[in-house]
């Protein structure tokens, strides 16, 4: 069979000919080494002229249309389109990316520039918004964003000679913008009487805020401040496309074909015309082009270079001007689809839609020859003796030429449509012609082209053809799919396949046959591959298709899906691709980038030089990412790993939707709301001992901590197991699965991710248990690994969303500092270089791969390892390059940089965990074997076997099985720590014993769970097919399991605790003595599923045993006989009750019903309601009922209450559910919707509940998460004032405490309602501060105001008048000043008087003002920034920022633009604005307060969510933004000693909030410790002298 890896040899771009002039401009300039850079394509080019060589940059993956160059000229950054574009920042010297801009623009990045420090980068986006983006572009990360202008943005340039302000231009409008904190607000340019309002193509600026810009109609508009002070008319016949600035002045080109050269204050100095040039270019242009036009020049010293739209690149000495020399060309618009090479000679002739067919020398890299024709060209060939040129016409003709002279021999129409394809005959006697019309005309080159056949099968377009050998066949491909045959040179089909057995074909261009089926990706469209062509020399094709790929495939290749090498750089679809006559270069051309590309052939290298390859070769030989092809020659994946790539976690619920879920639930329960409802139970419960460890899906997630403490997770929960006392403790900051555990360098703080929407990891604190940071925002439905940088600065996460995307973290700031897809395929690892921490590599399903940091991005290789394995672990070695990965195939894989040096077999089975010691490794694997190895792995020093036989007697428990497959392994205080797939860990003493420490059931969902009657002893069943007794003493360990033959979902010790009954999932249930678990007797009576079973109080005397299948059967315990069944049951039973006489059963069923059947025969009763109430039930597991409705949530339709449990003395009522809470209800639960006190631990549904013997425990085992949760009960009374874990319930209800009328109607006001009024009541001036701000197009050009609603707040300008009063002078208009302002905004404002100044001023606001009024001197001063009214005011009491004031104020928008609210925060006597923080609390900022550092500042918004927001304000950057409530917040202030935690008040709630990293936590207000206290609308707050005293005021109700 062929092989199907991917071919040894590859290709090196050597040339690109061609530079992108059309739709671009400004794109091309000379570095610091006095090479030129541009762009064409998707690659960026540096053009050596003197050596007349080419370096490409090919970190793109689509067209590039914008470039700026660096001030220092040695770094570039290039701006792509696409769906998701980016940036890319590189070095134009080593090619290497030094910064990746991204997840910002859509469409498309139309212009970029660097300021003049070269610090900060700004580009503008395609977008329908045109959106501005200034970036911090060595960090990548954004300082301000804001929408540019409805229409095209054109240019955008830094003012070179101001601090933080730029200017943009573009679709009848230029732009001056000004950047404080992190707002751009822009001012419009007043064009006024000076010149006309059009389209500004291009701008540069000077000194004094003069900007030049240039016109479309050839004008250069010159602008002072923001107003147009004078034009230079007809500097340009035409549009002026380019601006560039040079210490001599400036040079601008035009549509003219013209480049002029103006000096610093803009005189005049020369013109260069290069329409007048004698290099024949106005021969070569013909009638149809636009005769040259000038897109970009770049002055510099006494070279200036021009780029032509039709892509040229001239180069002119300044001194001998009438003499532009041509130092690079390509084709001019239109699609580019002709190609053919010379027979003999090095030559490429390629042909287009801009009608010349043009012949590049492949080694000089020059164009030596030009023609003209009066069509567009489709198709060349040349015939055998390399004489003729055959040009195939898109109007059906084709013409011969002469190669040496380029004289037509003759023109041929024989067809009305395009010809695609033509090709002679290898003896050169015949020209097949293949058109759009099905069919292929053959022609005799001796008798002067006459048609001598004609093949006529197809019935769709003619798309590739090959000769045979000896010209007597041809095969033909159509658009249908179709692959025919026919003699030549009649044109007859071939229908006999057998004659074509020994035809040998003369080259290879079909992409359709059985030795190119290789070529097609599994499921593909059969048009997708424009071109093959295939070396038969070296048994390789190349191929080119619609996404840009050239791909190099082995020769022959049969089976779909073959490997691949493939290469970027044309941007969209490769329209042809052909071999070189000697098969040293490939020439590609691209359709839409009508490009022409040159790369070489590197044969097959010997091994030994592979390590030396180039970089740039590396990193264009993107070795073959999706050769997604069943992977014939890649061993079958290990059912374990099978079993964990199936995982998606997906949730039908997140935690994350449960608030608008209640919100759109309150709407219609809001009458039940009114109700008086039950109140929480006065005691509760507290997380005690889980057993459980998480081992079957994750891996090395268990560690020793500083204090030799154990750090695991299971759950939702992170544990701190004390070895010594057997005691946990517990960090539940995590609301859903965790699936994944790193510990930083120092073993004090751990980092945990978990399964969420929009998923968080929590950096916590292993002593005290409080998060340190919390990183949220990036990753979709899960963490799936985590990894500290040896510094402990850095934290690298990788999530579960179908990219896998990987982060990189300064997780103390709660930063994202570079992000970028992982791969298709899970990744099962991610690990930071612990020698550079700007390098990382990740490993994971078919795929190790080497990343560096580059700005906000990070950029990926592939290692190079020959067959594709499944990595399921990896390790840094002793050097930067080392790095150590375990296979799933049982090997060691030694890396060194990305090259795999050799291999060590380790394990049987996949290798799950590696560690690194000082000294040497530790690998574990499924074999169950812990092995110690030296630091090369030359040897394996120590194995240890994991078996029952060596487990030490101190062990909390018993080994399920000899050899569990190992997950996590690390070592410490002279143990290896080892973690089992069986949910165990261990602890395995170097000398050799093991002691068991914790331990879970295995993977399987957890149901079955039963108390002791009298001991404190529980036993669970699982899925896992395992039965165990549990101590719930101090002891904590399991007693026994055993083996079952199938899962089981239920047990129940019987009343005298002697025997425990077992219902399994086959239908079948057993009786076992509870001590030894050995069997006394089993039933097998039913199909599905046993659910629940029951003994019989007192003696135990009967059995009730119900079934998925709708029926209970009670069996004679005694006689061991089934003496009646319960029928009647409409679906499945859930749940069972026996009354305390043993007479009567209650049952629950799938279907909410509830039934009540008589004891022993089973007979249905119907019992009342009421009458229900006075039975004495033995036990309530039960969920339905009117004494438990109140048990049920809001949001019944996304949660079931699974289970309940209702202690021995019938106060208080425990459920679970389907999100993972544990509730505590007060007992008997009337009314709907109880108040309830609510626990997190589990991950997601709880599935059953049970109060020990004594209530003094509360066990509760948790489905999906395997694990056995044990809670203390506290009683009533019993409480230190410890942070309460549980939460209050859901609804708030109405009986709170009524409103006082201010605050209701302060709670009502909608403060951006105004915004509207604009067109009710016609003003006529304009507010001063207002005049600036942008009208729109529309209001530009006089459509009524109303016709679409108003998108600023500021008013139109005043129309100009229609003046036909030309005689009269008009008396220049004075300026108003502001004098004296009379009000106070106090009707729905507070804290907003403060003092200044030792109390010599007082700071107030009213209107849009903010006001400082002297006591003394009665004088007022004012900040007059605000565009729209303030409603809040706050002072920096810190004395580092004396006389700081932040003022919040109203705005419609939340989108960043100008109308969007902001907080300026400005200094009380100078009124100099310090910084100007634009939000998104759309409706406007209602409470700010500062830290007590001063350097942060809190905000509250009016937006519906009433979002909170923290700020640095001094450097405009956002810290953290979280939903603040659903009800109006009054006021939120931070606590006077404090950077962290703030409290905010409002409408019937009080929280508590505390900023981590990036994440802001919060808890409500808890008030069921005090009598009778309810929750009333609170309205200001302060803070008492002892750090956690809070008094808050709030409405009183008058009874």
């Amino acid at each position: 069979m062929a092989d199907r890896t991917a071919p040894n040899c590859h290709l090196r771009l050597e040339w690109v000919y061609g530079y992108r002039g059309h739709q671009c401009r400004n794109n091309l300039y000379y570095t610091a080494a006095k090479e030129i850079v541009y762009f064409v394509a998707g690659v960026g080019v540096v053009y050596n002229t003197r050596e007349h060589k080419q370096k490409f940059y090919l970190g793109h993956n689509d067209d590039i249309i914008s470039l700026a160059l660096h001030p220092e000229r040695v770094l570039v950054a290039t701006g792509q389109v696409g769906k998701e574009p980016y940036i890319c920042v590189w070095d134009s010297y080593t090619l290497q990316t030094v910064s990746i801009l991204k997840d910002v623009h859509t469409h498309g990045i139309a212009c970029l520039a660097f300021d003049l420090e070269g610090q900060c980068l700004v580009s503008v986006g395609l977008d329908s918004k045109n959106t501005i983006c200034v970036w911090d572009w060595r960090r990548g990360k954004v300082l301000a964003a804001a929408p540019g202008h409805t229409d095209r943005i054109f240019d955008i340039s830094w003012d070179l000679y101001q601090p933080s302000k730029l200017v943009s231009c573009g679709v009848k409008h230029i732009k001056f913008w000004s950047l404080c904190g992190n707002a751009l607000t822009p001012k419009r340019g007043v064009f006024g009487k000076t010149g006309d309002l059009q389209t500004i193509l291009c701008l540069a600026c000077a000194k004094d805020e003069v900007t030049y810009s240039g016109a479309l109609n050839g004008d250069i508009y010159v602008w002072k401040g923001i107003n147009l002070m004078r034009t230079v008319q007809g500097a340009h016949g035409s549009g002026i496309f380019s601006m560039n600035v040079c210490e001599e002045g400036f040079a601008t080109g035009g549509r003219d074909g013209c480049v002029r050269l103006w000096d610093l204050n803009f005189k005049p100095i020369t013109v260069i015309d290069l329409r007048e040039t004698d290099q024949g270019y106005k021969v070569a242009r013909g009638e149809n082009s636009r005769g040259l036009s000038v897109r970009s020049v770049c002055w510099r010293g006494d070279h200036i270079l021009v780029g032509t739209q039709d892509s040229e690149i001239f180069e002119v000495v300044v001194h001998d001007r009438t003499k532009p020399f041509l130092i690079m060309q390509g084709h001019c618009e239109g699609e580019l689809w002709a190609l053919a090479v010379h027979p003999t000679k090095p030559l490429a002739m390629t042909g287009s839609d801009d009608r010349s067919v043009r012949i590049w020398s492949l080694i000089d890299h020059a164009l030596i020859a030009r023609c003209n024709m009066e069509e567009p060209i489709r198709c060349a060939a040349v015939s055998t003796d390399g004489i003729h040129l055959a040009l195939g016409m898109k109007d059906g003709s084709f013409t011969v030429l002469r190669v040496r002279d380029m004289t037509e021999v003759v023109h041929i129409k024989d067809r009305k449509e395009a010809i695609h394809e033509l090709k002679y005959s290898p003896d050169g006697a015949h020209l097949a012609v293949g058109s759009n019309d099905n069919s292929v005309d053959i022609y005799g080159v001796v008798q002067r082209y006459k048609k001598v056949g004609e093949c006529i099968g197809s019935n769709s377009f003619i798309t590739h053809m090959d000769w045979s050998t000896d010209s007597k066949y041809l095969q033909t491909n159509d658009g249908s799919g179709r692959r025919l045959f026919y003699r030549m040179p009649s044109g007859k089909e071939v229908t006999n396949r057998e004659e074509l057995k020994l035809v040998q074909w003369a080259s290879w261009t079909c992409v359709l046959g059985p030795e190119v089926n290789g070529i097609w990706p599994k499921y593909s469209d059969i048009n997708d591959i424009n071109s093959v062509d295939a070396n038969f020399n070296n048994q390789v094709l190349v191929t080119a298709d619609d996404y840009g790929l050239v791909k190099l495939l082995r020769y022959p290749c049969v089976k779909k899906g073959a490997k691949f090498k493939k290469y970027l750089g044309h941007s969209a679809h490769i329209t042809n691709a052909r071999w070189s006559h000697d098969y040293q270069w490939v020439i590609t051309i691209g359709g839409a980038d009508h490009s022409v590309f040159q790369w070489k052939f590197v044969p097959e290298r010997k091994s030994k030089e592979a390590v030396h390859i180039a970089t740039q070769e590396t990193f264009a030989d993107s070795n073959s990412e999706e050769s997604d092809s069943d992977q014939s020659d890649v061993p079958e994946m290990d059912s374990e790993i099978e079993q964990e790539t199936q995982l998606t976690y997906r949730r039908q619920v997140y935690k994350e939707d449960l608030p608008q879920l209640k919100e759109q639930c309150k709407e219609k329960h809001r009458a039940t709301a009114m109700k008086k409802r039950e109140r929480a139970p006065g005691s509760g419960v507290k997380l005690h001992f889980i057993h459980g460890y998480r081992g079957y899906d994750c891996r090395s997630n268990l560690f020793y901590t500083q204090t030799g403490e154990i750090v695991y997770h299971v759950a939702a929960i992170g544990v701190v197991y004390n070895r010594q006392q057997n005691t946990q403790r517990f960090y539940m900051g995590h609301d859903d699965d965790i699936l994944c555990l790193a510990i930083h360098p120092l073993k004090d703080f751990v980092a945990t991710g978990q399964v969420g929407r929009d998923s968080s990891i929590h950096i916590w604190d292993t002593e005290t248990l409080k998060p340190m940071s919390v990183l949220r925002g990036f990753h979709q439905l899960g963490v799936c690994a985590l990894d500290f940088s040896v510094d402990g600065k850095r934290l690298a996460s990788v999530g579960l969303d179908d990219n896998h995307t990987i982060v990189l973290w300064d997780w103390r700031k709660g930063e994202k500092l570079s992000a970028m897809r992982g791969s298709k395929e899970k990744i099962f690892v991610v690990k930071i270089n612990p020698y550079l921490p700007d390098k990382l590599i990740t490993a994971g399903v078919k795929h190790m791969k080497f990343w560096h940091k580059a700005g906000g991005g990070l950029i990926g290789r592939k290692g190079n390892m020959g067959k594709t394995e499944t990595m399921m672990c990896a390790v840094y070695g002793w050097s930067e390059e080392m790095v150590f990965s375990g296979t799933c195939t049982g090997d060691i894989c030694i890396w060194r940089d990305m090259f795999l040096m050799k291999t060590v077999k380790a394990h049987d089975g996949p290798v799950f965990s590696v560690h690194a010691l000082e000294k040497g490794f530790v690998t574990g694997g499924k074999d169950g074997i812990v092995a110690l190895w030296d630091d090369t792995f030359e040897r394996c020093l120590k194995t240890y076997a994991i078996k029952r036989a060596v487990l030490a007697p101190g062990s909390k428990g018993l080994l399920l099985e000899d050899n569990p497959s190992i997950r996590a392994i690390s070592l410490g205080h002279g143990h290896i720590l080892v973690g089992t797939k069986n949910g165990e860990i261990l602890e395995v003493d170097k000398s050799g014993p093991i002691t068991l420490l914790v331990q879970g059931h295995m993977e399987g969902e957890v149901w079955g769970l039963a108390t002791h009657p009298h001991l404190p002893l529980c036993a669970t069943v699982s899925d896992d097919k395992t039965l165990r007794i549990w101590d719930l003493s101090p002891s904590h360990c399991m007693l026994a399991v055993r083996k079952l033959r199938k899962g089981g979902r239920c047990c129940c010790f019987s009343p005298d605790g002697k025997a425990l009954a077992v219902g399994l999932n086959d239908g079948s249930f057993l009786i076992v003595n509870a001590d030894t678990l050995e069997d006394l007797v089993s039933f097998h009576h039913r199909k599905d599923i046993i659910s629940d079973i029951r003994f019989s109080p007192g003696s135990g005397k009967y059995l009730a045993v119900a079934s998925g299948d709708t029926f209970v059967d009670i069996y004679n315990v005694m006689s061991s006989k089934r003496v009646g069944v319960c029928k009647g049951c409409l679906n499945y039973i859930t749940h069972l009750d026996w009354d305390k006489r043993g007479k009567l059963l209650q049952v629950n069923t799938g279907a909410k019903e509830q039934f009540f059947f008589e004891a022993p025969r089973g007979k249905r009763q119907t019992i009342p309601a009421t009458e229900v109430e006075k039975i004495d039930w033995s036990t309530w597991t039960c969920v339905l009922g009117t004494s438990v409705e109140g048990i049920w949530p809001l949001i019944n339709e996304v949660t079931e209450v699974t289970a309940a449990c209702l202690s021995n003395d019938r106060k208080v009522l425990a459920t679970g559910d389907d999100l993972g809470y544990v509730k505590l209800f007060k007992y008997p639960v009337k009314g709907k919707y109880a108040k309830f006190k609510r626990y997190v631990a589990h991950s997601t549904h709880v599935t059953n509940v049970r109060w020990t013997h004594d209530d003094s425990l509360l066990v509760t085992v948790g489905g999906g998460d395997t694990c056995l949760m044990i809670w203390a009960h506290e009683p009533e009374g019993h409480r230190e004032f410890k942070q309460c874990d549980s939460e209050e319930s859901d609804i708030e209800s109405e009986d709170d405490g009524g409103y006082d009328s201010d605050v209701t109607r302060e709670n009502e006001i909608n403060y951006t309602i105004k915004a509207l009024s604009s067109n009710m009541r016609p003003m006529m001036g304009v507010k001063p501060h207002l005049q600036l701000k942008e009208p729109s197009v529309d209001e530009r050009q006089g459509v009524v105001r109303g016709s679409r609603p108003p998108v600023s707040r500021a008013l139109p300008q005043p129309e100009k008048l229609q003046t036909n009063n030309v005689g009269k002078k008009k008396r220049p208009i004075e300026d108003l000043v502001l004098e004296l302002v009379f009000g106070y905004r106090g009707n729905d404002c507070r804290n907003n008087v403060h003092y200044l100044n030792e109390g010599a001023d007082i700071i107030y606001h009213t209107a849009s003002i903010g006001i400082v009024l002297n006591l003394t001197t009665s004088c007022q001063s004012f900040y007059v920034e605000h565009s729209d009214d303030i409603l809040c005011l706050t002072i920096n009491q810190h004395p580092k920022f004396p006389n700081v004031v932040a003022t919040g104020q109203v705005g419609d928008t939340g989108d960043m633009s100008a109308t969007s609210p902001s907080i300026h925060v400005w200094d009380a006597m100078t009124k100099q604005t310090l910084s100007v923080l634009r939000c998104f609390h759309s409706g406007g900022v209602c409470s700010i307060s500062f830290s007590a550092t001063g350097k942060l500042l809190l905000s509250v918004g009016l937006d519906p969510e009433h979002t909170v927001t923290i700020w640095k304000w001094q450097e405009g950057a956002k810290v953290a933004s979280r939903l603040g409530h659903t009800q109006r917040i009054f006021v939120a202030e931070f606590r006077p000693d404090s950077d962290t935690h703030f409290v905010s008040v409002g409408i019937k709630h009080v929280r508590f909030w505390t900023l981590a990293g990036r994440a802001l936590l919060s808890k409500k207000g808890v008030l069921s410790t005090i009598e009778d206290a309810r929750m009333q609308t609170m309205l200001s707050v302060a803070f008492g002298a002892a750090t956690r005293l809070v008094q808050i005021c709030f409405l009183f109700r008058i009874t």
